[in-house]
């Protein structure tokens, strides 16, 4: 007697996730080092200066960090208050910082008490920075004021009050030292030069606005408030160029790659999406495990530094071209399946005596159901909802073989609501896929067959029943008008390729006659 041969499950291709050189380039990180710090992390700022140390705001300290150090190298802890937005100058030497207790103070790298302590404002100061001369800094406060400090002299040079609401965020121009921009939670975008008393240009984000980017060329700036990422045409007087809508919470921070080619947001999603600056189409996207407060990019993106609501910072670095090569190595010479096929192609001499070894087949349970002729009860086990979900091919290799049988018919007859809405399920699911389709098609023409006379009885059966037929209808019309498509390629196609023609040296174009016998045939002229 034969022996019982299991279900052959065919394996099918499947479509996975397309690997581009961004894929590539932003999945070459090491694991991430988690530090915790003492509150939520506000800001984080990359010294312009190599080693590039960067500067992390949390709660009432700003500790500074080494490019490879997870312990903080300087410690900032002159603040009564929640402090923000420590800045580095652009020389790396000195660092300004906004506080709750609306003072602005300046820090030596080099040391611990604060240089220059600039009061003037009346509530939180939430935004600073330094004009491209390295002799002013930029503050914004809640008091909806903006201010222009003097450093040697710690007097403010300028006083704007335009805005109607906080102002949470702005940056300097670093090719013009009157230049400076800051975005509000009214929803606008003021730009401002110093050599004026009120601001130049205005835009409105339509969202209260969270952070803002300006691109190295300084002709487009990226504004980022509520869902939306916004850019705009600075040189166009402010003309809205796009709008992009990737995150399903507040985006909070943007950076910006050494290059210029891609653009970063972080959102309280929890994601941070890498944008290609040419097409502004998402390449990559990372996931973290708290909603995200602050980013930022090291200025050769060796690193990628986030900071959460939960106190955690996430650094990532960069993996050398030495460690990138040794893990790929070690993929390479994983030794599990050569131990496990080791002596399988042995073959004995001739003088060797064989002991065989029984080898005990273990069947799934359809396969013990089809061994036992239960059809019916053989896919009702293919079609259990942990192997329908994961792995359709098993319901559709046991349909396959009862068809092959001739019992399809009786496994498909004889069920009840739930066993019958089960089965539609299944059929709704996947019969569009190309995959599948020649298979379940005839499925469901034998169910259609079978439950014809009572249709109208179950209200879930004809509802599922309605479902396939959209589903039917719309997949004709895409075939449909796929074919029309083709059509209109293929006449493109054959219009653009050059007419060419085919020699006939040999043949006489009038009759179709060779040289030769065209000559001979031709009436000979009378000699008189």
């Amino acid at each position: 007697m034969a022996s019982f041969k299991p279900t052959k499950i065919p394996v099918y291709p499947k479509l996975g996730e397309k690997v581009t050189q961004d894929t590539l380039y932003w999945k070459n990180y090491k694991a991430p080092v988690q530090i915790k710090e003492f509150g939520a992390i506000t800001n984080i700022d990359f010294s312009p200066v190599t080693p590039h140390n960067f500067a992390v705001t949390a709660f009432t300290r700003i500790h500074i960090y080494g490019p490879s150090s997870q312990e903080p190298v300087k410690t900032f802890t002159r603040f009564k208050d929640t402090a923000y937005c420590g800045r580095f100058r652009s020389d790396g030497q000195l660092l300004v910082a906004g506080c709750e207790d609306s003072v602005v103070r300046l820090f030596d790298v080099s040391g611990k008490v604060a240089l220059r302590m600039f009061r003037g404002h009346t509530k939180a100061v939430h935004v600073t920075d330094f004009t491209s001369d390295r002799y002013q800094i930029l503050t914004g406060s809640d008091d909806y004021t903006c201010r222009l400090w003097d450093i040697p002299n710690a007097t403010d040079l300028n006083v704007y009050q335009e805005h109607t609401d906080y102002i949470r965020c702005g940056v300097t121009s670093k090719l013009n030292r009157d230049l400076f921009i800051t975005g509000s939670y009214d929803h606008t975008l003021k730009v401002f030069d110093a050599r004026v008393d009120k601001s130049v240009m205005t835009m409105d984000h339509g969202q209260p606005v969270e952070s803002l980017l300006l691109y190295p060329s300084e002709g487009l700036l990226v504004s980022a408030g509520g869902r939306y990422v916004k850019v705009w045409d600075l040189l166009k007087g402010g003309q809205p160029l796009v709008s992009l809508r990737n995150h399903h919470k507040t985006v909070t921070c943007l950076a910006l790659s050494s290059n210029g080619q891609r653009l970063l947001s972080a959102s309280l999603d929890r994601h941070v999406k890498v944008y290609s600056t040419t097409n502004y189409k998402a390449v990559h996207n990372f996931d973290y495990a708290a909603s995200i407060l602050s980013l930022a990019l090291a200025p050769d993106d060796q690193s990628i530094v986030v900071g959460m609501t939960n106190s955690m910072l996430s650094i990532k670095h960069r993996k050398s071209p030495e460690e990138s090569r040794e893990i790929s190595g070690q993929q390479r010479r994983r030794p599990s399946y050569r131990v496990f096929v080791k002596g399988k192609n042995y073959i004995p001499k001739q003088d060797d005596y064989l002991v065989s070894k029984p080898v005990k087949q273990y069947l799934a349970k359809y396969d013990k159901q089809l061994k036992k002729f239960n059809v019916s009860k053989a896919l009702d086990c293919a079609l259990e909802k942990w192997i329908r979900l994961r792995n359709p091919e098993v319901p559709l290799a046991v349909m396959k073989e009862l068809d092959r049988r001739g019992t399809l018919k009786n496994a498909l007859a004889g069920r009840d609501e739930q066993q019958l809405s089960r089965l539609l399920s299944f059929l709704i699911g996947n019969l569009v896929d190309v995959r599948f389709a020649p298979v379940l098609v005839v499925a469901a023409e034998m169910i259609l067959d079978i439950y014809r006379s009572i249709l109208g009885q179950s209200p879930v059966i004809d509802r599922q029943l309605l479902r396939m037929q959209e589903l039917l209808e719309r997949e004709i019309d895409y075939q449909k008008e796929l074919v029309e498509v083709l059509g209109m390629l293929d006449t493109m196609f054959a219009s653009s390729l050059p007419k060419m023609e085919v020699p006939c040296s040999s043949v006489s174009r009038s009759n179709g006659l060779s040289q030769g016998e065209a000559s001979t045939s031709r009436p000979q002229p009378q000699v008189t």
